[in-house]
């Protein structure tokens, strides 16, 4: 164990105080995690009224009881407290104080980075008013879509809340996307607003999107104004409306009262094999779920600082934007994640005085293998919760985050999906960190591993499924008029019980280990093996940048199993090299996982939230067209995969 729990912390976390009410108000025993989570999840009811009530969800009306939280149980299509109303800007901005900042944000500069700045909850609630108002004297009305074409920027949030307010839906690109990916995710919702930057700094370079934004503009019909935001230029297009006289004219934020279900955003699948998928979250269900999930999992609140490093374009920007809710002061990134230095996350850190610091798995193994200890070289007193996700953290980096950080702090590794805005698996205070593994369910998540005859496992790699409702299921798809896309999605082949993609076993422990998609696992002879454990190995090699791994099912029934690396600067890909990975690969994954082949590329291409490309890659190797296996718009690097389509093309059907 890397880090154990007391008896006073578990009674002085948030999660310790709410368990101890909910047990003295139902007349229950609930003593530790496990008997919270079985409760939670077979009394979905209970559990959610609970969680609705202390935090105030419906600040102002009558308690919740229990026969008013699920109108319907079904999957798809669960009903969520169907008599109430709620308005999640109304809830992030009911914690305005004098006290404390409601952002403060930190961004790139040409010589590094800014000295942080600050932003009132006065100030915050008063520019969210303001947009607000302007959406309105705009004609923006309840469900229209304003779309944000934007870094990880403090406008974001605000233009994010005021869409909110008004019940007006929001959604969002990164800059860094190209005018087809964009329009492949914008054309379909039709904003009737667009609010831009005219371009973004990032890895000590600056990148003007003035075209861009030209072209995005003359592709979206629907659009009646675009809202210019400055971030290189000085002067914005004559015939924009400036983000200045936006946000101008200061008030008091008018809230919406909002159905529970009435849509917040919409966020996008990764759409890698085809248009991305425009996913459809409810104001309601968001807000109670981050609700539990920030506070009840990850223990912040009022006096916290809290940061997640993320583009608009991933989830995670909008889950740390929901901090607001627990009254948290949100630290705000804009740059790239390894500038001036690849220690520049602890930095900003120390600079802001973050207390609690997400990131991904592969930004803390990078500074794991570059040997970097930021406790050494960063003020990290303020720091006392690390949260990593996009995908599973190796044991050995466990290990150096407790060697080279911080000795006392609580790392937790979580799994989740954009398609639910929150975590399936993730961590708790109330129980121990042990090295490679994720703690537990969530609360009110009923997470389980089935076999392919859909039984329960244990032990063993199993799917990753979830047998009742969460609140942030998807309301739908968005031009999905009749829920099949949505149902094929994740309801096939088990009918009524969500089916997430991927690969996870859950130990006698009870702990979890999740190893990888499912529709890319290793399968060779029968034995199936999440690819997780095969990059853990190879990347433990200093010689090896990159790599990904394909188990390509052959038509004549054979299975090749070639793994692609790119090599670290100065290496080259020597017998004695490839000897190093099989028996790498050997010994600390699999004897029967060895690759067939070891090939040198120039990179291995990611989607633009981090993940490699494995099964896109792999229909590549099967013989299908490019133009069907993969969407170019969707990857942070088209060049590196025409390398790909080269190769599969030279020797992919075989």
């Amino acid at each position: 164990m890397l880090w154990s729990p007391t008896p006073e912390s578990i009674a002085a976390s948030q999660l310790g105080r709410f368990a101890a009410w909910a047990a003295d108000r139902r007349g229950i025993p609930l003593r530790g995690y496990d008997e919270i989570w079985a409760w939670s999840t077979s009394h979905l009811d209970q559990f959610w009224a609970d969680v609705a009530t202390w935090f105030d969800v419906f600040e102002g009306e009558e308690p919740v009881t229990d026969d008013e939280v699920l109108g319907s149980r079904a999957m798809p299509g669960a009903e969520w407290f169907p008599r109430r109303t709620v308005n999640l800007a109304q809830l992030a901005l009911r914690h305005a104080t004098d006290d404390r900042p409601a952002i403060v944000s930190v961004h790139e500069t040409a010589e590094g980075l800014s000295d942080p700045a600050s932003m009132s909850w006065a100030d915050l609630r008063g520019q969210v008013g303001a947009f607000a108002a302007t959406l309105r004297r705009l004609g923006v009305q309840r469900g229209d879509r304003v779309a944000g074409y934007l870094p990880n920027v403090p406008e974001a949030v605000v233009a994010f809340l005021g869409c909110a307010s008004i019940g007006a839906v929001w959604s969002a690109c990164a800059p860094d996307f190209g005018p087809r990916a964009v329009l492949d995710r914008f054309a379909q919702i039709e904003p009737v607003v667009l609010v831009a930057c005219d371009g973004y700094r990032f890895g000590g370079r600056e990148h003007d999107r003035r075209d861009v934004v030209a072209d995005l503009r003359a592709a979206l019909p629907t659009v009646r104004t675009t809202i210019a935001l400055p971030r290189l230029h000085a002067e914005v297009p004559a015939d924009a409306l400036p983000w200045a006289e936006a946000v101008a004219d200061l008030q008091p934020p008018v809230f919406e009262a909002l159905p529970f279900d009435h849509p917040l955003w919409i966020v996008y699948s990764s759409g890698t094999t085809g248009l991305p998928k425009g996913i459809v979250h409810g104001h309601g269900g968001v807000a109670i779920e981050q609700l539990k999930q920030a506070g009840l999992h990850i223990d912040i609140g009022p006096g916290d600082r809290f940061s997640w490093y993320a583009s608009t374009a991933w989830i995670m920007w909008n889950i740390a934007a929901c901090s607001l809710l627990t009254g948290a002061t949100l630290v705000v990134h804009d740059g790239a994640p390894g500038f001036p230095s690849l220690d520049a996350q602890f930095a900003v850190a120390e600079r802001c005085g973050t207390t609690y610091l997400g990131t991904s798995a592969g930004y803390l193994t990078a500074c794991e293998k570059a040997g970097l200890r930021p406790g050494d070289a960063h003020d990290l007193s303020a720091l006392r919760g690390i949260g990593s996700t996009g995908s599973p953290l190796p044991a050995s980096t466990f290990e150096w985050v407790y060697a080279a950080v911080k000795p006392d702090v609580f790392l937790g590794s979580l799994s989740g999906g954009t398609d639910v805005a929150t975590g399936f698996i993730g961590s708790s205070l109330l129980l121990p960190v042990v090295a490679g593994e994720l703690q537990r369910p969530m609360l009110g998540v009923a997470a389980a591993s089935w076999d392919e005859d859909g039984h329960p496992v244990v032990g063993e790699l199993g799917e990753l499924v979830v047998t009742e409702p969460m609140p942030t299921m998807p309301l739908r798809f968005w031009a999905d008029a009749d829920g099949s896309r949505y149902r094929e999605a994740y309801f096939e082949p088990w009918p009524g019980v969500w089916r997430h993609g991927d690969w996870l076993e859950i130990t006698p422990t009870g702990s979890c280990i999740i190893t990888g998609r499912s529709d890319s696992t290793l399968n060779r002879g029968g034995v199936r093996m999440g690819t997780a454990d095969l990059y853990a190995a190879v990347e433990s090699i200093p010689a090896i940048a990159d790599c990904v791994v394909l188990g390509v099912e052959q038509r004549d029934g054979g299975y090749w199993m070639p793994l692609f690396v790119q090599l670290a600067p100065g290496f080259e890909l020597t017998d004695a090299l490839v000897t190093e990975i099989r028996e790498a690969v050997k010994r600390e994954a699999s004897p029967r996982h060895v690759p067939d082949e070891v090939l040198v590329v120039p990179g291995v291409p990611h989607t633009r939230t981090g993940k490699r490309l494995e099964v896109p890659l792999k229909r590549l190797f099967q013989g299908v067209p490019p133009e069907k296996a993969l969407n170019l718009g969707a990857v942070d690097d088209a060049e590196v995969v025409q390398h790909y389509v080269a190769l599969a093309a030279d020797r992919g059907v075989r």
